[in-house]
């Protein structure tokens, strides 16, 4: 008996790729990627196709966005604003929030389910251990769903799946492990495309959950600060 295709929103980034191990238990996977103008759009898109690689993937969407560079608005896409270097204290959103990124990913996800019949969209946000995104929160997902349900024909089935949207980067890491999520192929640094440089929000987060699981993370960074809390 055949799977069910589902969507996999897949930047490259560890959580992205922890989910897509959770959904190939029960789904036929189906790839999609943003190129948006982002610093390390280069090096994402190689740990995109790598991820894809490890899990056979051959059917792949890979979307041109440039218009949110154009918008502007966050540093990962406008180099006059400076990449935050972590605080992982702070209730501040941080430079690198790209304004409303996941509901155009979501949005290109959903059209393209449709058309090719997935019944599913999985998305790796988390909420409770993420950089307070407005839009990686829980009721954002699930207001979402329903702008889905009214937006696409009648007989049309999709549900948005957030697997690790309560889950803790440390978590989150014990799961791929278990799961055999080839975490070495992935990248999370937002502004180096070469070594991670492990002071940006997205590294501290991910090397902070790697500490806390007390297991060592399988990329090469510049510095590795200790993230862990005393």
């Amino acid at each position: 008996m055949s799977k069910s295709k589902a969507v996999v929103l897949v930047s490259g980034g560890m959580d992205s790729c922890v989910t897509t191990a959770i959904a190939a238990q029960e789904y036929e996977l189906v790839f999609l990627h943003l190129n948006y103008g982002q610093r390390t759009e280069k090096r994402e898109l190689q740990a995109f196709n790598d991820i894809a690689d490890h899990y056979g993937v051959t059917q792949k969407l890979v979307v041109d966005v440039q218009f949110l560079k154009e918008i502007g608005g966050s540093s990962l896409t406008d180099r006059r604003i400076e990449v935050s270097k972590a605080d992982l204290e702070t209730i501040e959103i941080p430079t690198s929030y790209v304004p409303f990124r996941n509901g155009n990913i979501l949005s290109i996800a959903a059209s393209w389910a449709e058309v090719i019949g997935a019944t599913k969209i999985f998305v790796g946000a988390v909420e409770e251990d993420s950089s307070g995104y407005p839009d990686c929160r829980h009721t954002f997902f699930a207001a979402f769903q329903q702008a889905v349900n009214l937006g696409t024909k009648p007989d049309t089935t999709i549900e948005i799946i957030t697997p690790l949207i309560h889950l803790t980067k440390a978590e989150i890491i014990k799961e791929g492990l278990r799961l055999k999520a080839p975490l070495e192929k992935t990248w999370s640094c937002y502004q180096s495309e070469d070594l991670a440089c492990g002071v940006c929000d997205s590294c501290a987060l991910r090397l902070q959950g790697f500490q806390l699981a007390g297991l060592e993370d399988p990329i090469e960074y510049k510095v590795r600060p200790r993230y862990t809390r005393v």
